[in-house]
């Protein structure tokens, strides 16, 4: 069956059934729609998606390239895409890079070979091959988690150094000489990334109330299971830290794992702190205080602007460059009382 024998079934123009099809981009009377969609069924048409890719050069789809979807937070946050993207006729496709250029660069090819609507990226850095490879392609692209340097500025972001700020300041309102940190690993950017801007967060926290932060820094990869080996180690010092700050909720689930293994009481005798308030972070024992953002509403924003080329390309950079606010999530593993 072809729109041609829908136009004829129904009495209408091709186009018509077109414009029924695609929900614009005229409209159509009531009584022709539902002719139309009435012939749809009885002969049972089904669009070509591939026809129309090719005609109009774009596709229903939406790459989204992420670090490492078995990680929550990257998992939450495609999952909002998804959403998002779904009420927008779109479906989305993930690739996961693996912290690696080569694996953005090989995903960027294909979606971009696929003509995708447009892309989200949430990079571990943009590295000159992706920035080449998306100019080549003048393809429509949203940087999502990460402050942006390029690609027209066009992102969305949560306040991820205020965040940290807010996380830090708390954990020492009860008392403790300095809170320590688990940020990156060495390779970690030192501008536009999340966990950089954590730790920078951190960072001003502890200055602006007097303390030093030499030696207070400790490396980590970003997941649970290497986190919990490093907090292994930092934990049986005999001059272990009383607070730690975690730049991810991995991190800091994994310390939880280190410290009941090492039988230290959270938050007696040790506090925790993490950044992203992931689902799992309620569930934790004792629940984990965190640092929330809001991943549905940043995810509409992030597909508006990647479908909506007049407010990418003429958009001011306010308009261009959304950022949403943090919130502290105070849980028991700071020291609180749990709250109603």
């Amino acid at each position: 069956m072809t729109r041609d024998d829908v136009a004829r079934l129904a009495g209408t123009s091709t186009a018509v059934v077109s414009y029924v099809i695609n929900n614009g981009p005229r409209p159509v009377a009531p009584a022709t729609r539902e002719r139309v969609l009435g012939a749809i069924k009885e002969l049972g048409y089904r669009p070509d998606r591939v026809a129309q890719a090719m005609a109009s050069r774009r596709t229903d789809l939406i790459g989204m390239i992420v670090p490492d979807a078995r990680q929550p937070f990257f998992a939450e946050m495609a999952h909002a895409v998804e959403q998002a993207a779904a009420e927008r006729g779109k479906m989305v496709l993930v690739g996961n890079s693996d912290y690696r250029d080569e694996r953005e660069v090989h995903y960027l090819r294909a979606f971009l070979g696929m003509r995708v609507s447009g892309l989200i990226l949430v990079s571990q850095g943009m590295s000159e091959r992706a920035a080449s490879e998306i100019e080549a392609w003048d393809a429509r692209v949203v940087l999502l988690h990460e402050r942006p340097e390029a690609i027209d500025d066009v992102a969305v972001v949560t306040d991820d150094i205020g965040g940290a700020q807010l996380a830090t300041r708390h954990l020492l309102e009860h008392g403790h000489a300095y809170v320590a940190c688990i940020g990156g690993i060495e390779n970690t950017p030192s501008v536009g990334d999340p966990v950089a801007d954590h730790v920078e967060g951190w960072r001003r926290a502890m200055l602006e109330s007097g303390r030093s932060v030499e030696g207070r820094l400790i490396e980590a990869p970003y997941n649970r299971y290497d986190a919990y080996r490093v907090a292994l180690e930092v934990l049986a010092r005999p001059d272990r830290p009383t607070a730690i700050f975690c730049a991810t909720d991995d991190q800091a689930i994994g310390v939880l794992r280190a410290a009941r293994e090492l039988r230290i009481d959270v938050p007696g005798e040790l506090a925790v702190a993490g950044f992203d308030d992931v689902k799992e972070a309620a569930l934790t024992d004792p629940p984990l205080t965190t640092v929330a953002s809001d991943r549905p509403a940043m995810a509409r924003a992030a597909v508006d602007l990647v479908l909506d080329d007049g407010l990418r390309v003429a958009g001011s950079r306010r308009e261009r460059l959304k950022q949403f606010p943090s919130a502290l999530v105070v849980r028991r593993s700071c020291g609180c009382e749990p709250r109603s």
